[in-house]
């Protein structure tokens, strides 16, 4: 209790969506209890006036879960309280008012002091939470197995070789401190040449499997970049393990049985031809289509082939082409496909954690009232963030390797920048829509489990669990005391108290968030994606030159050891990275409600646990960070809140029957990104709030927030795919690489950056494959002051 400097404060109000009760606040070391006791009701049911008194009610708030706290002191010209307004992760807003100004700022000293001042992760809630029945005798840990899980997909000693062994190489963690241990790897490459393979891989997260296909044997990998540079480096071994990758079916022969792709009116082409049926007008193009035909266009003829259909094996960057150049300059960027013959890359244009992060901090400008008033959010203004835009661009990106994989035979390696953010997202999502055993509780559990937790998403940064002193404001400070009275002096929000959106509205709590808080800060220094690939993007110190960091992984402990003796957040790491997929498969889940068994409430509990920080599954950064903390002997599992309620959180619409044969009812599902909506349940919104039919002189499409902008000049339908490059031709917007043939790069009035000159077949064709309508699509429609401003963004 030595950071708590009042414990227990009565007769305060709550405010939450304009309504006010008064109760007690009590202050714990893990949390906020705000009880109250309901006015008495009456009960004349049996004629008679009888008052009944309500049992006490009791609001809980986690610590962690505090996104933004704001102290607002009483003014001396007016008669409004002192108050403290919240915003929490879990997108609920209250505002706690005060009769003594004194006990406000004890309170909002304490919060400060649970909240962003623990100083390491071991003394957040989830060391020292206690289960208390149904979870009691559950244990979450023992769900996800991977040896279990690589066998149910087919991958084990014990069976027939597929192709693939699970190597022993990172056993110790070794080898790659941000990988699992065990790493699935094509039989026909020894750990030997995963050794030097490693060495050319951002933090030397070299291409693994992370799902094998169990009808045509195709595979998902996943990787981070490689180290180009500006030099072009290149590696003969990681070219050989991604043409063994991509061998592991050439003998294999694609099925005979009707193709596993849903027959609904988002697909209607075939699975051995990129071409559009004739049920497709000509004026309407399926961008599905468009991007396969795209894919096709550029296919190399190099490299294994699965006979009877259209094999296009894919190296999905999806990072926007801009980013890419950008990453070259610091002796990182994408592969040379002069290298990699065998192969075709495809850009997915998906942007980077800061706009993201600033991408949400838009939607909550237009919900950070809900504490004061019960008015409904600014439909246009939700649009103008591009939250939808981004939901509907990675779930096109997903769409787009799932196809590849079901329908196409071909397999796909992901990656983006380190291959911890878009990669996780990509890969959990094309899995989900491609195996049903992850649309059951248990898969999707076993799904984050893999491709998240094992595979190291950095859940400690971009979640931001020890809070930030930046997210902590006072305002009024020179009006409510001398600063020579006050030791925080100076610590206030310089602009809080300007622009205050609701003029003395409901007790004058105007402008606690203003649009300058410090929770988006610019993008200059920004540390989330450019970072030394030698260690964790938290530290700073004992920075390595690229050629040192990828001999080993051990440096990756160090920069973790010193990670865990600085523990804090910095507000331009975090990003709802984790946010976007649970929004992402909440679309899969509204699109096909009887194809999952979990439903809606599900992922929105699992993203409040996410922030509760009252179970250890989503502590730290890593599998090896976990292990050395001990977290499965220390902490409970998220899983057990989960199990222990399962009956809560099944869908009942849930068929679990898969045939290929019944519509409906096939193995593949894939996204509609025309029917992308608001998830308005985990905003604390009603349904017609923010998916009531926009005002009559904005398009339907407004929701996606800029998305239609091409569509509408183009008229054809938007894609995430911003080009596709082989080693002979390429198509859209690709970095600047010098071919083998001798083409230079591109002059600045052909395209400001890309390959090779296209064929005058590829140029005609462009607006047919999509890239009219594609996000990005081409650098002739940008600004050098644009393009100059979108590198500065990704350089800094």
């Amino acid at each position: 209790m030595e950071r708590t400097r009042i414990a227990r404060v009565d007769d305060v109000k709550l405010v939450r969506r304009g309504e006010q009760v008064e109760g007690t606040l009590h202050l714990t070391p893990h949390h906020l209890i705000f009880s109250h006791t309901p006015p008495l009701t009456v009960n004349e049911s049996d004629g008679n006036s009888l008052q009944h008194r309500n049992k006490p009610r009791e609001i809980w708030i986690t610590y962690p879960i505090i996104q933004t706290c704001t102290l607002r002191l009483a003014h001396p010209a007016s008669h409004h309280p002192s108050s403290i307004r919240l915003r929490c992760r879990d997108f609920s807003f209250v505002c706690f008012c005060f009769s003594n100004e004194k006990k406000a700022r004890d309170v909002y000293d304490s919060i400060k002091a649970w909240t962003c001042k623990l100083g390491k992760i071991e003394k957040l809630y989830a060391f020292t939470y206690q289960p208390q029945a149904p979870e009691k005798d559950i244990n979450g840990w023992n769900l996800y197995d991977a040896r279990k899980e690589w066998k149910r997909q087919g991958i084990s000693e014990k069976l027939s070789d597929k192709g693939w062994r699970v190597s022993k190489l990172n056993s110790d963690y070794g080898f790659s401190s941000t990988y699992p241990a065990l790493l699935v790897v094509p039989s026909a490459i020894s750990d030997n040449t995963l050794n030097y393979a490693g060495r050319y891989r951002s933090r030397v997260r070299l291409p693994v499997l992370t799902y094998l296909h169990p009808v045509n044997n195709c595979s998902i990998t996943r990787s981070s970049q490689p180290l180009v540079g500006v030099r072009g480096n290149r590696s003969i071994q990681d070219e050989k393990l991604l043409l063994a990758i991509f061998s592991t079916s050439h003998s294999s022969q694609p099925p005979q049985t009707p193709s596993s792709r849903p027959r609904s009116r988002q697909s209607p082409r075939s699975s051995s031809s990129g071409s559009p049926t004739q049920d497709v007008p000509p004026n309407l193009p399926d961008p599905e289509t468009l991007e396969d035909q795209m894919i096709s266009k550029t296919a190399s003829d190099d490299g294994p082939k699965v006979y009877g259909a259209q094999q296009h094996n894919l190296i999905v960057d999806a990072r926007p082409t801009v980013n890419a150049l950008a990453m070259q300059a610091v002796g990182l960027g994408s592969e040379n496909m002069d290298n990699y013959r065998f192969a075709t890359k495809a850009y997915l244009g998906i942007d980077n954690i800061h706009v993201m992060r600033e991408s949400l901090n838009k939607v909550i400008d237009t919900l950070k009232e809900s504490d004061v008033t019960p008015m409904p959010p600014n439909r246009e203004a939700l649009a103008k963030s591009g939250w939808l835009k981004h939901i509907t661009g990675i779930l096109d990106g997903a769409s787009l390797i799932a196809r590849q994989v079901a329908l196409q035979h071909s397999h796909v390696l992901i990656h983006c920048s380190d291959g911890w953010d878009r990669t996780s997202q990509l890969s959990a999502l094309s899995q989900l829509c491609l195996d049903p055993f992850y649309r059951t509780l248990d898969g999707f559990i076993v799904l984050v489990e893999k491709d998240w937790l094992s595979f190291g998403h950095m859940f400690n940064h971009r979640s931001g669990f020890l809070s930030s002193e930046k997210w902590f404001s006072i305002e009024n400070e020179r009006i409510g005391g001398s600063d020579s009275q006050n030791p925080r002096a100076g610590l206030s929000n310089s602009s809080s108290g300007a622009g205050h959106a609701l003029e003395n509205a409901f007790l004058s709590a105007k402008g606690f968030f203003n649009k300058d808080n410090s929770s988006r800060e610019s993008f200059v220094d920004s540390d989330g994606e450019l970072q030394p690939y030698n260690q964790s993007p938290s530290s700073n110190a004992n920075r390595k030159s690229p050629a040192s960091a990828t001999a080993t992984g051990k440096a990756g402990k160090e920069s973790a050891a010193s990670d865990k003796t600085t523990a804090a957040t910095k507000v331009k790491e975090t990003s709802p990275v984790f946010h976007q997929f649970l929004d992402a498969t909440y679309q899969l889940l509204h699109q096909n409600p009887t194809r999952f068994e979990f439903n809606e409430r599900f992922l929105r509990r699992l993203l409040y646990h996410l922030y509760s920080c009252q179970y250890g599954t989503f502590l730290y950064n890593n599998e090896r960070e976990r292990v050395e903390a001990g977290v499965q002997q220390k902490t409970r599992s998220v899983w057990d809140y989960f199990l222990g309620r399962r009956e809560q959180f099944v869908n009942p619409r849930y068929e679990g029957r898969v045939d290929d044969n019944i519509r409906g009812k096939e193995r593949l599902v894939l996204p509609k990104g025309e029917e992308v909506r608001w998830w308005s349940e985990v905003f604390r919104r009603e349904d017609r709030e923010m998916n009531g039919m926009p005002p009559t002189s904005t398009s339907a499409s407004d929701r996606n927030g800029g998305y239609q902008d091409m569509e509408e000049a183009t008229g054809i339908p938007p894609s995430v795919l911003t080009g596709v490059e082989t080693a002979n031709q390429a198509v859209g917007a690709v970095p600047p690489l010098k071919g083998a043939s001798g083409n230079g790069i591109l002059g600045s009035g052909e395209a400001g950056y890309g390959k090779t000159k296209m064929s005058s077949q590829l140029a005609a064709g462009m607006k047919g494959l999509g890239l009219g309508g594609v996000k990005n699509g081409s650098t002739r429609s940008k600004s050098p002051s644009k393009l100059e401003r979108e590198l500065e963004v990704e350089m800094q």
